[in-house]
């Protein structure tokens, strides 16, 4: 074994007080942040030591210590023994500590600063979460911190996920927007929408609002949807359009998420391929790649999709397609197709059409009375604009915003003011 990983694995052992466990495996791994910076991260898989197989069905078994280790930082980003069972005899201990020293130990165990870059979010029996702020401020994406521990008061669950900026990547501004200031947004953001009702199994016309982030310029915003699954990804917003389809069916090869990391590339720090740039040449070649499985799979479809983004993803490159045609549907119709990254040829793809079908069997929703502008009318007070720092990819900083959103909705067929998250529709 490599001497820099071996005292990486003697580090933990001690630091978690592993003298009862064994280290059943362990491998390395990388990833690309938001910032497209690389960071590798030493995962261990310690098992008890009166457990000495694994279990049949291949999880691992009770007391297990999965841990996660930043190589670069020397920071943990995650420890977690399954089934909230520490067999650790000196282990860390949080007995009898108050939220203080809570906050203290995950200060000195992070390296960030309570009230400036984390703050809590909740607290339960035996548990307290964190999420990601900036001066107090939330972030989007959001960073959290979670720290369990049982009744004896070992640790069982620690895990840090997020980018945690550093001062210079923050733009600093006085917040400035208010909701009268951002009117003309809130009405552009008000959608018809029609939410189901599995229980009556039909749907529901009802008005809400689109979540948006709307800079401090009172003009400007940031899509919410862009940090489902946050990639650094290139806008492509493009129709496909062919003449003539291709007879020969798709054959879809297995494709593995999991990269093979060498040590050397892991302690050098080796950039990876997924954060670099695609060229206009692979460019093409993916839009033709996609244009092809198109061609081949949906035939008919020529003018119907929207190549909307491309991003690299552990050796593959992943293509977004939206319908070019939407309906007012909660779910939308999307197609994700997977590149091998070395031929520029598609290997996979998704399609969220079978998940969409079970609402073909849902009751037509009654037709709508209310128009726009008196729903807008009826939400007007309940819309809520909070401060936000949002990662901008444009300008590469967070920037100061406000989050626009509204708890509420209209339902369409007679007016009536409903919370969204109570929805029945009795």
């Amino acid at each position: 074994m490599d001497r820099r990983i071996q005292e990486l694995i003697d580090f933990t052992k001690k630091k978690f007080g592993l003298e009862n466990y064994y280290l059943e495996r362990h491998s390395l791994s990388r990833n690309v942040n938001i910032f497209n910076e690389t960071d590798y991260t030493l995962c261990m898989e310690w098992f008890p030591n009166h457990v000495p197989l694994q279990e049949d069905d291949g999880s691992n078994p009770e007391g297990t210590a999965s841990i996660e280790l930043n190589l670069k930082s020397r920071k943990f980003e995650s420890a977690i023994f399954v089934m909230g069972k520490s067999y650790a005899e000196d282990g860390i201990m949080l007995a009898n500590l108050n939220t203080e020293d809570i906050i203290k130990w995950v200060e000195d165990e992070t390296g960030l600063t309570y009230g400036k870059q984390f703050q809590i979010h909740k607290e339960e029996q035996g548990e307290v979460h964190f999420k990601e702020c900036i001066d107090g401020v939330p972030v989007s994406p959001s960073g959290y911190i979670e720290v369990k521990f049982d009744q004896e008061g070992k640790l069982t669950f620690f895990a840090v996920h997020g980018q945690f900026p550093s001062k210079e990547m923050v733009k600093k501004e006085t917040y400035t927007l208010s909701l009268e200031k951002v009117e003309h947004v809130a009405k552009e953001q008000l959608r018809l929408i029609e939410y189901p009702s599995y229980e009556q199994k039909k749907l529901f016309p009802v008005f809400a609002v689109e979540e948006i982030y709307v800079m401090n310029d009172q003009m400007s915003t940031i899509p919410f949807e862009i940090f489902v699954d946050v990639k650094s990804y290139l806008q492509i917003d493009k129709t496909i359009y062919w003449n003539e389809p291709i007879k020969q069916s798709f054959d879809r090869k297995e494709y593995s998420w999991i990269e093979d990391v060498s040590v050397e590339q892991a302690f050098s720090s080796e950039p990876s391929p997924d954060s670099f740039p695609l060229s206009k040449v692979e460019q093409e070649k993916c839009m033709m790649a996609v244009k092809n499985l198109l061609r081949q799979e949906y035939p008919k479809d020529s003018g119907n999709w929207i190549l909307k983004t491309l991003h690299r993803d552990r050796g593959y490159i992943h293509a977004i397609l939206r319908a070019n045609k939407q309906d007012n549907r909660v779910f939308q119709r999307k197609l994700m197709m997977i590149i091998d990254a070395k031929d520029l040829q598609v290997v996979n793809y998704m399609d969220n059409k079978p998940m969409l079908e079970v609402f073909d069997q849902f009751q037509a929703p009654e037709k709508g009375t209310v128009k726009k502008e008196e729903a807008f009318e009826k939400m007007k007070e309940l819309f809520e604009l909070k401060p936000y720092y949002v990662y901008d990819f444009e300008q590469k900083q967070y920037v100061l915003c406000g989050k626009l959103d509204c708890d509420y909705g209209v339902k369409a067929s007679n007016g009536e003011v409903i919370a969204l998250d109570d929805i029945s529709f009795e």
